[in-house]
C-alpha cells in the first residue's frame, strides 16, 4: 500500500510541473493547418489556423473585395471549436471574457460588432456582411452535456508571426472555469 501511495504521489507531482508546458500543435499532413487543443473539466476547446489566403478566398466568394476584407484576414485568424463533452452541468460562455497574452501582457479579442463597424465603412454589399456575422464564432452561447458544440471563425487581432496564449473562461451555474491554448502561434 505505501508504494502504491508513493508511486500516485509521484505521478501527481509529475503531471503538477508540466502542467504549464506548451502544448504541442497537431498538424495535418496534408493541409499543413496547425491545431492547438486542449480537454479540460469536461470542456474541449481547439484553434486551427485559418492561412490569410484560405480566409481571402472564403470572403471573396462571399461578396467582398481583398482589399475589403484585408485587415481581417491579416489578424491572425482561427477556426474555433468550443465543445462540452462531459462537464458537469451547462456552460456558458462570453466571448469577451476571453483574452490574449502576449509578452506577458493581456488583449481582449476584438468583437464581431467591432469587426462589423470596421468592415461596414468601406462600404461593403449587406449579403457579404451577412455571411461574415454567420461565419464568426459565437459572442455568446451555452452548450449541454454530452457533445452540445460549436465553431466559427475567431480573429485574435494580432499581426502573422505572434505567439500567444488563449485565455478562454466559462461558467457552470455561475461557478467560473477556465483553461489556456499556450504558445499558439499564427504563421504568415
Amino acid at each position: 500500500m505505501k508504494k502504491i501511495i508513493i508511486a500516485a504521489a509521484i505521478s501527481f507531482y509529475s503531471l503538477s510541473c508540466f502542467a504549464d508546458i506548451a502544448q504541442t500543435p497537431q498538424v495535418n499532413p496534408v493541409t499543413g493547418a496547425a491545431t492547438w487543443e486542449i480537454n479540460e473539466h469536461g470542456v474541449n476547446l481547439s484553434l486551427t489556423q485559418i492561412l490569410p489566403q484560405q480566409a481571402q478566398a472564403f470572403y471573396v466568394n462571399r461578396g467582398f473585395t481583398l482589399k475589403q476584407i484585408e485587415s481581417y484576414t491579416s489578424s491572425c485568424v482561427y477556426m474555433a471549436v468550443l465543445r462540452n463533452d462531459n462537464a458537469p452541468g451547462t456552460i456558458h460562455f462570453i466571448r469577451k471574457n476571453w483574452s490574449v497574452l502576449v509578452d506577458g501582457k493581456s488583449h481582449h479579442l476584438l468583437s464581431v460588432d467591432d469587426w462589423l463597424q470596421r468592415l461596414t465603412e468601406t462600404n461593403i454589399k449587406k449579403s457579404a456582411l451577412i455571411a461574415f456575422r454567420w461565419a464568426q464564432f459565437p459572442s455568446e452561447q451555452k452548450y449541454e452535456p454530452g457533445g452540445d458544440w460549436n465553431q466559427g471563425m475567431l480573429s485574435v487581432g494580432l499581426p502573422p508571426g505572434s505567439v500567444f496564449n488563449l485565455i478562454a473562461r466559462w461558467d457552470i451555474d455561475g461557478k467560473p472555469y477556465e483553461t489556456k491554448l499556450q504558445e499558439v502561434y499564427c504563421a504568415k
